[in-house]
């Protein structure tokens, strides 16, 4: 028995088939949340639906790492406590957010949005690596030197990824690390536990092409 044989609204229909489009979220998890909304008092689900299409509208891109912020730059590049010459290369928001959260790492970030994954058609163009080429390139005109984190997955695609971005800077000799292997094969940095993460900051070792 499919749940669309029994709405009793089509307004319900349309909000559970809304809701069950975000990731992880079946068509049961989906009717209960609406439900759920349903019993809120009005202006606590017109917060919800502002804060949603203000997240969508009016969030921006820092100029510098890519990261999701609320101005041109973000609040960590804006920081001029951080070390701007340890530059960590993550795939996404969500590993800056886990990285920072070990409160062991205090240099700046790059987010590539994504890794290179030939197999779901992204390739090194569809990605934020020009921007940090740009950046390496801009670090090494003094001559001091500086160091690129690459902190992505052990995956084959994280690899991939690492070894591309290594070929494109390596000509503006940069020191190039990785995370110490604390982290298990394939990990996403999301799940590790910070802890380990931030052991496997402390502890990283030179990149073995």
């Amino acid at each position: 028995m499919s749940y669309k044989e029994n709405y009793p609204s089509k307004l319900l229909e349309d909000a559970v088939g809304a809701i069950s489009s975000l990731p992880g979220v079946g068509k049961r998890s989906a009717l209960r949340l609406a439900l759920h909304l349903l019993r809120q008092p009005q202006e606590n689900v017109d917060h919800f639906t502002s804060a949603i299409s203000r997240l969508r509208n009016e969030v921006r891109y820092c100029s510098t790492c890519m990261m999701i912020s609320d101005e041109e730059t973000c609040s960590i590049c804006s920081d001029v406590s951080r070390d701007r010459r340890t530059i960590c290369v993550v795939e996404n928001v969500r590993d800056v957010m886990s990285i920072e959260g070990t409160g062991q790492f205090h240099g700046v970030y790059h987010v590539l949005g994504g890794i290179i994954s030939p197999i779901n058609g992204i390739g090194p163009s569809d990605l934020n690596i020009k921007q940090l080429v740009s950046r390496v390139e801009a670090l090494s005109l003094d001559g001091a030197p500086f160091e690129i984190i690459l902190a992505l997955s052990g995956d084959v695609e994280g690899e991939t990824t690492s070894f591309y971005i290594y070929r494109q800077i390596s000509r503006f000799n940069p020191v190039v690390s990785t995370l110490a292997r604390g982290l298990g094969f394939g990990d996403d940095l999301e799940y590790a536990d910070q802890l380990t993460l931030g052991r496997s900051i402390a502890n990283r070792q030179a990149f073995k092409p």
